[in-house]
């Protein structure tokens, strides 16, 4: 099969929630972020709703638009530039055809119809359908499509168009007026239904718009190339076999690749252009120009049947998005009747991965005990699962374990993890005769057979939690809008929350307010705790997130150290004898008994990785990790995309107290696994040292802050002081970026502390993930200094003083 050859691997969405829109031809659709937005189309009328589908929780939703709402259109252009999305002319009844331009802020749901000046040198575009609309910078380039020459609707006299205009946009809102441009060469026939995409080599730099196929009276598979730059037609030569003639295709750009699927075919097995009544027929046909070299290459032909429903069937009028590099493909027609009610219409979503996904942030550690690891990462957009994998070192000798060291420069490494999220409220995917090896634990981890299909078919597990705010409203309200339940019951757009408990929300707090031009209203705060999910509202300006790791603290009063790290020479890790090790138990993260510990020593150069295993959410708590085979003992460490075994037949080893493991994490999806992260490396816990203060809070005054904070949850004997650290600017971090500088602030019996503004003048603004200053609380018993809680209090536009 060509398609398993070219390792497509499509998948088909099975599994969805909220208002699914009636299947239908003819529309239209963008990406925002992780959004879809799909408008108009017809099938039993002409489709006047805009409807929105979330690709990370597979919900279906209707926003409340308000505005100057269009009429329903279909064929019709439609564009996305940043958060604000353009609609120009299709055919609004039989006939009748619109050269109308509407905008909408999808931000707000909220629609403006628009008049551009016309331009200098002509008439503006008359009413069309078909045409292409393509967005580069801030011009709208259209071209083309079919006019109606006769005034009466009834009385439809096609005239195919290949006039050229050009649209140039106001930034942010509204637009400035049409021209039209003086081009060279030759123009392109006139066409409808043709698909044009703008590509700009990285190595070039000049932009080019490509315009391919459609329909004038025949169809047609010619490429025009025109030099957005110089204003200059062309028809590039191309290599490889050149797709059939079609028309009501999808482009779509993906990295240097343009690919083409569906449309209307000729029926005629030789492929000839066909005549004006020629037999022509929906294909699912699929290939992709590559644009650098211009070569066509063929995924799925024209005469590929595909009895296992395991590709999209052949259809036409459909739309198709690409987020990130997945493709997405909805509905359109599969049938002709020769009559406009007669239309069979495809009620199917599917997507195709088209690249390994990169490589995820480095792990970042939330929380340490002394046999697990609480950890998370930066999400990739549209993977399916994220394979972590440890190794491990010897346990270090020296300072009581994970104790806090005597020094004070420590690797920023697990720095920037939110306790924002919960994992209850995360989008999850069923996976069907799955166990969990850890049933106290919100792992969502795959614990076997990782051939098992990551499905599609996300299902949100309980209501997510909100807290709702007088904000201005931004980006967040459309996810909002799309992760509610009552969807048709929600609140105006302007009183929605922009702070909310689950990750696909709580992450843009003070970061995607820039997509609309807009800012946070900075009375909004969310302090979070390092003990619960639990999202808290206060009344002052505060943004944090927490993490547990093992911090820096001092014995003596001076208030910085310096700390450097082991070298790599004098590392030993060990090797458990697999005879040793106790499989099919429950792992218990709480668990007081210690592992036996491991007698065989492995020099460093023959450690290995191994697997945690495949975990759906971008979190995970570690207790144990599965040993390798006994016939890859001494085989060098797995190589990126390798395939994963079944963890079913390997056995498991419990995390040691006081040792240190290394972590990274790949991406998943339908290609496979993509690069691993950059290493991070921490240390379990040594039993009798007390844990991290928790419940951290952060309150703002005119003049300094306050840090609260309350005990351990096992303190393991009696508090004797805590200690609390600012990370500040230095020369040392300037020399070594992944290493973070504290200076204590903080020395007592007190849970809280005021960091006044003189201190928090000389604080480092750490950019790992989003700005934020960095602060580290740890508490000390009779044994020491046990880890430190870091929290990374978020600055949404930076105002530290820098001296």
């Amino acid at each position: 099969m060509a398609a398993a050859a070219a390792g497509l691997s499509w998948r088909r969405v099975s599994s969805f929630t909220g208002p699914v829109p009636r299947s239908r031809h003819g529309h239209r659709a963008v990406a925002i972020r992780e959004l879809l937005i799909i408008f108009g189309g017809g099938n039993e009328g002409i489709a006047d709703e805009l409807h929105v589908y979330n690709t990370v929780t597979n919900q279906w939703f209707l926003p409340a638009v308000r505005g100057d709402i269009p009429p329903g259109c279909a064929a019709h252009g439609f564009v996305c530039d940043g958060t604000r999305i353009l609609v120009f002319g299709g055919m609004v009844e039989y006939g009748r055809y619109s050269n109308d331009l509407y905008e909408l802020q999808a931000s707000r749901w909220l629609w403006k119809k628009v008049k551009p000046q016309a331009p200098s040198n002509g008439s503006p575009p008359c009413p069309r359908l078909g045409h292409s609309f393509s967005l580069y910078g801030n011009k709208c380039y259209l071209f083309g499509g079919l006019a109606n020459e006769s005034e009466d609707s009834n009385n439809n006299v096609p005239r195919y168009l290949n006039d050229f205009y050009e649209l140039e946009l106001q930034h942010g809102s509204g637009v400035v007026g049409w021209s039209i441009p003086v081009t060279k060469g030759i123009l392109p026939s006139p066409r409808e239904s043709h698909t044009a995409i703008v590509y700009c080599r990285k190595d070039v730099g000049s932009p080019k718009m490509y315009i391919f196929g459609g329909m004038c009276g025949c169809r047609l598979n010619d490429l025009w190339e025109l030099d957005i730059e110089t204003m200059t037609w062309s028809r590039p030569e191309t290599k490889g076999t050149v797709p059939l003639p079609r028309s009501l295709h999808t482009a779509n750009v993906i990295g240097n690749k343009m690919y083409v699927f569906g449309g209307w075919v000729p029926q005629s097995a030789g492929g000839e252009i066909s005549a004006p009544d020629g037999e022509w027929k929906c294909t699912g046909s699929f290939s992709y120009l590559n644009l650098d070299t211009t070569e066509w290459i063929g995924l799925i032909s024209d005469c590929q049947e595909d009895k296992s429903n395991s590709l999209p069937g052949p259809r036409a009028g459909h739309c198709a998005v690409a987020v990130g590099t997945r493709l997405y493909i909805w509905s359109g027609r599969d049938g002709y009747r020769k009559a406009w009610n007669n239309q069979v219409c495809c009620k199917d979503l599917w997507y195709l991965d088209t690249e390994k996904p990169l490589a995820p942030s480095q792990v970042q550690l939330i929380r340490a005990t002394t046999n697990s690891f609480q950890l998370k990462w930066d999400e990739v957009p549209t993977v399916e699962g994220y394979l972590l994998q440890l190794h491990v070192d010897s346990p270090v000798a020296g300072i009581p374990g994970t104790g806090i060291p005597e020094t004070s420069v420590l690797s920023s490494q697990g720095s920037g993890c939110s306790l924002h999220q919960s994992p209850q409220s995360l989008p999850s995917v069923p996976y069907p005769e799955m166990k969990v090896d850890h049933p106290s634990q919100t792992n969502n981890l795959i614990p076997n057979n990782v051939q098992v299909a990551l499905s599609s078919s996300s299902k949100v597990e309980g209501k997510e939690k909100v807290a709702a705010t007088e904000n201005k409203v931004t980006w967040d309200t459309m996810r909002n809008h799309a992760d509610a339940t009552e969807l048709k019951e929600s609140n105006a757009p302007s009183l929605l929350p922009v702070c909310a408990s689950s990750a696909q929300t709580s992450a843009n707090v003070g970061e995607l307010h820039d997509l609309d031009k807009q800012s946070v209203n900075p009375d909004a705060s969310v302090s979070s705790t390092v003990s619960s999910t639990q999202t808290m509202v206060t009344q002052q300006a505060v943004k944090t997130e927490s993490s547990s790791t093992n911090g820096a603290v001092v014995k003596d009063e001076t208030s910085l150290t310096t700390f450097k790290s082991k070298s790599e020479a004098a590392e030993t890790a060990y090797v458990t004898p697999s005879a040793r090790v106790k499989t099919g138990q429950t792992n218990d993260s709480h668990s007081s008994r210690a592992p036996q510990r491991p007698l065989a020593p492995v020099k460093t150069r023959d450690r290995r990785w191994c697997d945690v295993g495949i975990f759906k959410n971008n979190s995970a708590v570690v207790s144990q990790f599965y040993l390798l085979p006994e016939e890859t003992l001494n085989i060098n460490s797995k190589t990126e995309g390798a395939d994963v075994p079944d963890y079913r037949l390997l056995k498991k080893q419990d995390l040691f107290p006081g040792t240190v493991y290394r972590f990274r994490v790949a991406a998943i999806n339908g290609c496979g696994v993509g690069p691993f992260s950059k290493i991070s490396e921490f240390k379990t816990c040594i039993p009798g040292f007390p844990g991290a203060p928790s419940t951290v809070k952060i309150t703002k005054s005119v003049d300094c802050i306050h840090l609260s904070w309350e005990p351990p949850a096992s303190p393991s004997g009696n508090i004797l002081e805590y200690s609390a650290y600012l990370a500040i600017r230095s020369t040392q971090l300037q020399e070594n970026p992944s290493q973070l500088v504290f200076m204590r602030i903080y020395c007592g019996l007190k849970t809280s502390c005021i960091v006044t503004a003189a201190q928090l003048s000389n604080a480092h603004v750490d950019y790992t993930s989003r700005p934020a200053i960095v602060f580290r609380i740890s508490a000390k018993n009779e044994r020491g200094y046990g880890p430190a809680t870091q929290v990374r209090w978020l600055q949404g536009k930076v105002t530290v003083t820098h001296s």
